[in-house]
């Protein structure tokens, strides 16, 4: 399960569609807004999504964690909209039998979301400067925001 929403993320809800008897290992990474960037001090950030294709290459990525991994069960949720320091941007929840199928994919999963989905962060700092960052993906391939 990946989804793009626009209001702050309840890390229990995306936890408990992960949960299951049958699992003794449960990770969860959270993503949280942070108060600097490479030296810069960072006042707020906003994150905007290419959605369709963001949804389609989130699964996908979900689904290629599954195959790799052999996990029980994933969950992902980005935010996207305006966000405060200390908000939650992103969670990644994954459960399986033993831990270290659930840490493999829940890493796997976080840095393939950075690299390969459509989602740009615009970082406003304390000099009053504002840059878009993100989306590897885009750079890589000559696409600007």
């Amino acid at each position: 399960m990946f989804e793009i929403v626009t209001i702050p993320i309840d890390s229990a809800a995306v936890l408990s569609r992960v949960e299951d008897p049958s699992c003794g290992g449960l990770v969860v990474f959270e993503g949280r807004v942070r108060d600097h960037h490479l030296g810069r001090q960072v006042l707020a950030l906003e994150y905007e999504a290419y959605e369709r294709l963001a949804l389609t290459e989130g699964r996908r990525i979900l689904a290629e964690a599954g195959e790799r991994f052999g996990f029980h069960a994933a969950a992902c949720v980005h935010r996207v909209g305006k966000l405060e320091i200390g908000d939650i941007a992103v969670v990644v929840a994954v459960s399986s039998a033993h831990r270290d199928a659930a840490f493999e994919a829940c890493r796997f999963i976080i840095d393939e979301l950075k690299v390969r989905v459509p989602i740009w962060k615009r970082e406003t700092y304390a000099d009053g400067s504002v840059e878009w960052t993100g989306c590897e993906h885009c750079a890589r391939h000559g696409h600007s925001h």
